[in-house]
């Protein structure tokens, strides 16, 4: 059995490249993205969903459950990069790339912080994995999962680790350290309008 990370599904200051306050909700095309990764894991054998308590991520975890039938636990460790006073500002129009940025923002979190929030993320994911029988689905953000896969995953053959992880994109690693991946950023799921065309910025 498996760990299945599943990135939340759009929000509108995704589309408008804009460096997210904690609140922002989904999108009303980010819903359906919900709707369709529920529906993909809505015949699946689900032990536990764990999900960051950030709203978009919370959206994206109560369809799957709606879905599936399986309860939410939350979790903050599984939280996005913050960003602190950059919040809510333009990306492009910053002048730097703050996803890059080594130190903390104003008021926000360093890259060696996050980097040890994957740590602490992944042995309690393990915990988790080792309580049920079944797969354990983890709903989270885009650079968090782009930063744990770096630090803690083995990408299978030559693969690198992408740069950008779609709306609702799903991967799968395997439970257990050394974690391989078998499944990278896969969105079969989203068909039509509802892909991610990764204008989008994946990690604010």
């Amino acid at each position: 059995m498996s760990i299945i990370l599943i990135r939340h599904g759009e929000t509108a200051l995704n589309v408008a490249r804009v460096l997210q306050p904690a609140d922002t909700p989904l999108s009303a095309r980010g819903r359906h993205q919900a709707a369709a990764v529920a529906l993909r894991f809505s015949t699946t054998a689900i032990g536990a969903i764990v999900s960051s308590d950030l709203p978009r991520a919370i959206e994206t975890s109560q369809a799957i459950s709606a879905a599936s039938g399986v309860a939410v636990r939350f979790s903050s460790l599984l939280q996005e990069r913050n960003f602190g006073d950059l919040r809510g500002l333009a990306y492009d129009g910053l002048g730097f790339d703050p996803i890059s940025m080594e130190e903390a923002p104003p008021g926000g979190e360093s890259l060696d912080a996050i980097r040890e929030r994957t740590t602490q993320a992944i042995a309690l994911l393990r915990e988790i994995r080792a309580t049920i029988k079944n797969d354990l689905l983890v709903i989270s953000h885009g650079f968090f999962i782009r930063t744990l896969l770096a630090h803690h995953v083995q990408m299978p053959g030559n693969a690198s680790t992408p740069t950008h992880i779609d709306n609702t994109a799903v991967t799968i690693i395997s439970s257990n350290a050394p974690h391989q991946a078998s499944l990278i950023n896969d969105t079969a799921h989203l068909t039509g309008e509802l892909r991610d065309d990764a204008r989008g910025i994946s990690g604010v």
